[in-house]
């Protein structure tokens, strides 16, 4: 059986996220680091102090302590101790780090203390998530998720300080609890579609999400999932499209898309499996709107799948 019962989890973990957490940076003084663009999201945040977050195209922003941010698949950007400060490649100061850390300058009571975490996930579903993230979030240490994320950010910055038994996992764990709780935040910050992110935080729409995500194998009229969310039916499909960004029944049909995607790439289950798993009746249904969803058939699909992984082994 395809899919469980939470959108947010089944997506992150189609996701299959691997992240690297720091090494952090504690700076004062004139100072200014430019980063290149990168896949696919950075998480961060400001232990101690305050710096400038600066965007190409974009104009500087102030981060203080306790604050958080979210980078999805951002241009080129800068961290800086003042916003005129003439930036030097980040990569020069990241490979001088040591035991975890990047100093710049002198240590100081003044200084600025960041820490930062790399979030890649696999090509072939990476875009259910970077499609629906700005190239920056930021959280503020006053907001609702605030003080939450603070937390994080500083109890990830102390697991990055020290080698202790456990500490990269416990880094990837916490990293990843960190992503979680800024998708939330974004969520309720922003009015624009947020495709299954809408689930977090509209008890009707999340509903019928929830429904669909731990029975995607079921027959899902609108009339049901309209029932699921207590809602007339003319009234959840106008609420899904603007929550989601689609109508309810196209999204059932991206999502399933999605899992065949991932049964293909790691050949877990044959055709005629994913036709029942995914609720068609016939295997020529399933094809038809794999086709019109991904591009190609399911089994020519599976079969670069498959030379992909062989050439990469090779």
């Amino acid at each position: 059986m395809l899919g469980f019962q939470d959108p947010v989890a089944d997506a992150i973990g189609l996701l299959r996220p691997r992240t690297v957490v720091g090494p952090s940076l504690r700076a004062v003084g004139e100072w200014a680091l430019r980063f290149e663009p990168f896949l696919h999201v950075r998480i961060g945040g400001v232990v101690h102090g305050e710096c400038w977050l600066i965007l190409d195209g974009q104009e500087p922003v102030l981060l203080r302590a306790g604050d958080t941010f979210m980078l999805g698949n951002p241009p080129p950007y800068v961290l800086a101790g003042t916003p005129d400060a003439r930036p030097r490649p980040a990569e020069q100061a990241w490979a001088a780090a040591e035991d975890g850390l990047v100093r710049i300058g002198p240590e100081s009571e003044d200084d600025v203390y960041i820490c930062v975490g790399h979030i890649w996930f696999d090509d072939d579903n990476a875009a259910l998530l970077t499609d629906l993230l700005p190239p920056l979030v930021i959280v503020r240490a006053g907001d609702p998720h605030g003080g939450r994320l603070g937390q994080l950010i500083d109890h990830l910055a102390t697991e990055v300080g020290v080698a202790a038994a456990g500490g990269p996992l416990v880094q990837n764990h916490l990293a990843q609890i960190l992503l979680v709780h800024m998708l939330r935040a974004h969520a309720g910050q922003t009015d624009r579609p947020t495709g299954w992110l809408g689930a977090l935080n509209d008890d009707g729409i999340g509903a019928a999400l929830r429904a669909v995500h731990a029975d995607v194998a079921h027959s899902w009229t609108l009339n049901e999932l309209a029932g699921i969310s207590h809602m007339s039916r003319s009234a959840f499909a106008q609420a899904f499209k603007s929550h989601v960004g689609v109508p309810p029944l196209e999204y059932l049909i991206q999502w399933r898309m999605s899992l065949a995607r991932d049964a293909l790439v790691r050949d877990t289950l044959s055709i005629s499996e994913l036709t029942h798993a995914t609720g068609y009746q016939s295997e020529s249904a399933f094809s038809t709107a794999f086709r019109r969803v991904v591009g190609s058939s399911p089994a020519k699909f599976r079969d670069e799948a498959r030379r992909d992984y062989t050439v990469s082994a090779v």
